[in-house]
C-alpha cells in the first residue's frame, strides 16, 4: 500500500514539475522572442514610414519649378543681380 501511495505521488511531482517547466519555457518564449519581435517590427515600420515620408517631401520640392527655389533660396542672388557684379574686360594685344 505504501509502494503504491509513493508511486502515485512520485507521478505527481514529476507531473507538476514537468508542468511547471512547460510554463517556464512558455513565460521566456513570450517574453524573449514573441514580444522583443513585435516591439521591433513596430519600430521598423514607423521608420519605414519616416523615411516615405520624408522621400515623398523631397520629391515635392523637386517637382516645384527651378526658378521658384533658385529665386526664393536665401542668400542666393537672382540672374538679374549677376549682372550688376559681372565686370567687362578688354582683352590686350
Amino acid at each position: 500500500m505504501f509502494l503504491v501511495l509513493n508511486i502515485f505521488v512520485s507521478m505527481n511531482i514529476f507531473k507538476l514539475l514537468f508542468q511547471l517547466f512547460l510554463l517556464y519555457m512558455l513565460y521566456k518564449l513570450v517574453f524573449e522572442f514573441i514580444i522583443p519581435v513585435y516591439r521591433a517590427s513596430k519600430r521598423m515600420k514607423q521608420e519605414v514610414n519616416q523615411m516615405q515620408q520624408k522621400m515623398r517631401e523631397q520629391q515635392r520640392r523637386q517637382q516645384q519649378p527651378a526658378e521658384d527655389n533658385y529665386v526664393n533660396a536665401p542668400g542666393k542672388h537672382s540672374p538679374r543681380d549677376a549682372n550688376k557684379d559681372y565686370i567687362e574686360f578688354e582683352e590686350l594685344q
